[in-house]
């Protein structure tokens, strides 16, 4: 198993979670252990599980896709990144939610689920990628549950105002390994 590869997109895909944690305490939202464990145990949950999907998704046309799947998870990274990068430049330091509790319920769930879709795409691009699926996906899944963890527990002493900077970063990453794994398979036919 590739654990730098794991860890990097473990950590790249867990900024948009981690700049909703981080906000969550700025709701004035009071937090006890329980809601902090739920929320970043719901946002690590759905983080390692939208890789699981895109994969199996993806591999229902491994077929069609192998020819270009260094070009599919280029794009895909790519697009993701890129999108990543573009919400963080205008990332506003407001409540992510408007009115409820963002800790429990279908609120949590929509959340999660919306901070986790790029993992899904990252899944798909998976067949491009030299990675063992599912200890991947618990890498992913087990980072984002920390660094949520740390963003709720610390967000008000310390990234106040700076989660957009995290996900801009998450963002240039995620281009990165997309823009390497396109120029690996490029340069194995010189």
């Amino acid at each position: 198993m590739n654990w730098t590869l794991a860890t990097v997109l473990g950590l790249s895909l867990s900024m948009d979670a981690f700049a909703v944690s981080c906000a969550i305490p700025l709701c004035r939202v009071r937090l006890t252990r329980r809601d902090t464990l739920r929320v970043a145990g719901c946002f690590g949950f759905f983080q390692g599980l939208m890789p699981l999907l895109g994969w199996i998704l993806a591999a229902r046309f491994a077929d069609l896709l192998r020819p270009l799947d260094h070009w599919v998870a280029f794009g895909l990274l790519l697009f993701v990144g890129g999108k990543m990068v573009r919400e963080g430049r205008g990332k506003k330091e407001d409540c992510p939610v408007g009115e409820g509790d963002p800790t429990r319920g279908r609120l949590l769930l929509l959340l999660a689920l919306g901070t986790s879709i790029d993992a899904l795409a990252v899944g798909v691009s998976f067949l491009g990628m030299p990675v063992r699926v599912l200890p991947t996906a618990g890498v992913i899944g087990g980072i984002t549950f920390l660094v949520c963890l740390g963003g709720l527990l610390a967000s008000g002493r310390f990234f106040r105002g700076q989660s957009g900077r995290f996900e801009v970063l998450g963002g240039v990453v995620l281009v990165g390994i997309g823009l390497k794994i396109l120029l690996d398979h490029l340069c194995r036919g010189i």
